[in-house]
């Protein structure tokens, strides 16, 4: 079925409203950093839940979590059942961030251990948002576009680079001008987009399936064709997602993710105050609860139907954009493209402006101190222009990937190498007053090098099997080799720690659980009422019942 008419429509009005909105902000002048990077500090709930949902739910998860669904099932469920990590952000890390008036995750490292720490974590969290985040963006979302639209070529050009590169563009341009805001207030507009568009999908693809018999035939046939890939858990002897793996693994990741990652912990640094931070994040966390079923079951709706011979399924990673261009008539595809559009530039908007941060306030701040804000807020807006560009200049590499892997997967075990230094290094920091600045800067590094050691053999076969302990490394599953490498990291800077001095209770003041005064713990009692609490036992009852059902 062609692009039509009522889609271009649909489109266009998208896309005027977006213009709109990025317009409004463009008129409110910035005139500091603050203002470029954290909206000025100004931020309320609305704005912060749905930035972090829509930053969070990129094109990987319309096309990569899809792919996952279509390809293994509820497997990788568990990354998307975090809403209660959400409220270890929300209730946890929210005090520290806030009192601390941090602009990155990195500062906050800087005052807990060395400026060395906040310049090595600086730079992990940069390479990782340009080698992975921005070009698996890029990647799925030109993909989407292309599939959906089924043109292979324009002008003698693949459709893919038109769809990929115009977008990465169009999204730079307005980060570029509006900066933080314009990111947090179109999230508000991507949002709802982004959801109608995969709920039509989600519903449409089990009428399909069900026939005559309408929609809970549909999921009763999904889940006879899938059988055991209905199930959360897999047998501890499963070779590739025993359950005690995905268990740890995937709390890990979503540790890092949620709680230390400046593309997460930015919307929260940019409230007004610590109750609107602790609301938006609880906030996300209800949004949170909803890709199992509108992102991952799509997948596997979309594998039922090919095995049913309803739909033609070349790979893993087409479930999404086959579902599209196949069930859907005139003017809804157009609806559902435009969630996929609010996906990508929601997503991609949030990695310049987090990557550009970092840059200007860990890096180049700090290398030229005492320069205007007009000078500094200059090099934010040249800042994000370069990670566009390379951005762009990645891509190719995650196209190599092909159509037979799952993206989503691909990324996962990615970042699971990157993700386990990182969280010993921030929740030890909290949690105890006695981890030296020695074991902070070195666990970090040990444990980064850990991780890189893992995927360098993975890269380099030849190198892998000249030696058996090389061989055992690539060898493990990969969650295991993520829970492994968090062990090892602790292990490292409790070591450490044991013969490093640590740093001067009063340097530490505020910043660990032991070194909180009873002024800031009146603080923190303050920004919250019972409200607050009856949102978070209801997230976590209902995570709790989807475990229940899907065990």
């Amino acid at each position: 079925m062609s692009f039509g008419f009522l889609d271009w429509l649909v489109l266009a009005l998208f896309m005027l409203a977006l213009l709109g909105i990025v317009v409004w902000v463009a008129l409110q002048k910035e005139e500091d950093t603050e203002d470029y990077f954290l909206a000025g500090r100004s931020a309320g709930w609305l704005a912060i839940g749905a930035s972090i949902f829509a930053s969070n739910i990129g094109s990987e998860h319309l096309v990569g979590l899809a792919s996952a669904g279509a390809e293994s099932g509820f497997a990788l469920a568990h990354w998307e059942l975090q809403s209660w990590i959400i409220l270890i952000l929300a209730w946890t890390f929210v005090p520290f961030y806030w009192r601390t008036r941090i602009f990155t995750t990195p500062e906050f490292l800087e005052r807990r251990y060395t400026p060395e720490t906040r310049t090595f974590f600086s730079f992990i969290s940069l390479v990782s948002y340009v080698l992975t985040k921005v070009s698996v963006t890029v990647f799925a979302g030109g993909l989407a576009i292309k599939e959906i639209f089924g043109i292979d070529t324009l002008f003698g050009v693949d459709f893919f680079w038109i769809a990929a590169i115009g977008l990465v563009i169009l999204t730079g341009a307005y980060t570029v001008v509006g900066g933080m805001k314009a990111v947090l207030w179109t999230s508000v507009l991507q949002t709802p987009v982004l959801l109608l568009g995969s709920i039509v999908i989600f519903v449409a693809g089990l009428v399909r399936l069900g026939g005559d018999s309408g929609f809970f035939e549909g999921w009763a046939v999904m889940s006879e064709i899938s059988g055991d890939r209905m199930h959360l858990f897999r047998p501890i002897n499963d070779p590739e997602f025993p359950w005690p793996a995905v268990v740890g693994g995937s709390i890990i990741i979503g540790l890092w993710y949620w709680c230390t990652d400046q593309y997460i912990v930015q919307r929260v640094l940019s409230a007004r105050n610590m109750a609107q931070a602790r609301r938006g994040a609880i906030f996300g966390g209800y949004l949170k609860i909803l890709p199992v079923f509108i992102f991952l079951v799509p997948g596997m709706i979309a594998f039922a139907l090919a095995q049913e011979g309803m739909i033609d399924l070349p790979g893993p990673n087409s479930a999404f954009p086959v579902l599209v261009r196949e069930l859907l008539p005139e003017g809804v595809k157009g609806i559902v493209l435009g969630g996929a559009i609010a996906a990508l530039m929601s997503s991609l908007a949030s990695l310049f402006n987090s990557s550009a941060t970092l840059f200007t306030v860990d890096f180049y701040e700090r290398m030229k101190p005492g320069r205007t804000q007009a000078h500094y807020l200059q090099i934010g807006r040249i800042a994000t222009i370069v990670i566009v560009l390379l951005g762009i200049a990645w891509v190719p590499v995650l196209r190599r990937l092909g159509e037979d892997s799952s993206l989503y997967e691909v990324l996962q075990s990615v970042q699971s190498l990157i993700a386990p230094s990182i969280v010993a290094v921030f929740f030890l920091g909290i949690f105890s007053k006695r981890i030296t600045p020695t074991a902070g800067f070195w666990g970090l590094i040990i444990g980064f090098a850990a991780g890189m050691l893992r995927l360098i053999l993975s890269l380099v076969p030849p190198l892998a099997e000249s030696n058996p302990l090389f061989a055992g490394i690539v060898g493990m599953n990969w969650l295991y080799y993520c829970c492994l490498l968090l062990i090892f990291t602790i292990a490292v800077m409790v070591g450490i720690s044991a013969f490093t001095k640590p740093k001067d209770a009063a340097a530490i003041a505020g910043l660990t659980f032991g070194s909180t005064t009873p002024e800031q713990e009146a603080e923190v009692r303050e920004s919250w009422n019972r409200w607050d609490v009856v949102h978070t036992v209801a997230i976590c009852a209902i995570i709790a019942l989807v475990y229940l059902i899907f065990w």
